[in-house]
């Protein structure tokens, strides 16, 4: 997903060049993702960038590669269902997953174009794909270590028993603050062991529906049209809990880092030119 404005980043930071040659973050998840056998990109973006974004990946992608770049259009709406205010921001993170629906037919990941989630979370994403025919799952992070030095973070924490996901709440203004984390919005602690959602998810084509079911409701409400968005997690979570599927949480295990700040960027190209100079990524990427 690539279809975010970057407001509190200052810039697009899904085309901010952090890699050791220029490359953008989707570019490693993209590499990671090829290097354990996934076979085709679906890129969900601004109408604006379609063009230079399939340019650009598909003079460096593996001819091999199937690859599709989508445009987020506030007029992609179920069939019977028409909007003609003069709404900006998309969606949501759930429109924008509901864009794919032509061009995928079989289990598949989601994931931010500006987020870097470590190699081995694109093994485990496809070991369960291989080993499960119907269960989603949500590849959870740490989440003290999904926190920025620069500013407080909006976070799904998840409930969890066993291996099976229970809830994901959203906690908007996140905090470290001595050897807890808080949210300044409701006052709520947390000891930061827990698993946190980074929206790295293996989905099914039945979200397709659901998605679409939602929409047409969403869209008959005044006061959603006018400021709300529909949020990926929130739709998997009422699947959840309406039996409509088995969601597993798996423990990433890896390294999450993000530029949510322009103040991220430094430690995101450090991070980044460290990990290519221990030979995890090949320079130039392509």
């Amino acid at each position: 997903m690539a279809a975010g404005s970057g407001s509190r980043y200052g810039k697009l930071k899904q085309f901010d060049d952090l890699g050791p040659e220029g490359e953008f973050l989707m570019e490693f998840a993209i590499y990671d993702a090829i290097q354990n056998n996934f076979e085709q990109i679906v890129v969900i973006t601004k109408k604006e960038n379609v063009s230079f974004l399939e340019n650009h990946l598909r003079e460096r992608l593996p001819k091999n590669i199937k690859l599709n770049v989508l445009a987020q259009e506030l007029t992609d709406l179920p069939n019977g269902v028409d909007y003609k205010g003069d709404r900006q921001k998309p969606w949501g993170t759930a429109h924008a997953v509901w864009t794919a629906r032509n061009v995928i037919n079989g289990p598949f990941v989601v994931l931010n174009a500006d987020d870097y989630y470590g190699q081995v979370v694109y093994k485990k994403a496809a070991d369960f794909i291989k080993s499960n025919n119907e269960a989603y799952a949500l590849l959870g992070y740490t989440l003290k270590d999904t926190l920025s030095e620069h500013g407080s973070v909006s976070r799904g924490v998840c409930k969890v028993e066993g291996d099976n996901l229970v809830s994901v709440n959203e906690r908007l203004k996140l905090v470290e603050k001595g050897d807890k984390i808080v949210d300044e919005d409701t006052g709520l602690e947390f000891t930061g062991d827990e698993q946190a959602s980074m929206n790295f998810w293996v989905c099914r084509p039945s979200i397709f529906d659901k998605i679409d079911a939602e929409l047409k409701v969403f869209l008959q409400d005044e006061d959603k049209i006018a400021s709300s968005e529909l949020y990926l997690p929130f739709m998997i979570q009422e699947m959840l809990q309406a039996n409509e599927a088995e969601v597993k949480c798996i423990p990433s295990g890896a390294e999450w880092f993000g530029v949510t700040y322009a103040s991220d960027r430094e430690k995101a190209v450090q991070n980044l030119k460290e990990k290519t100079e221990q030979g995890l990524y090949r320079t130039p990427l392509w």
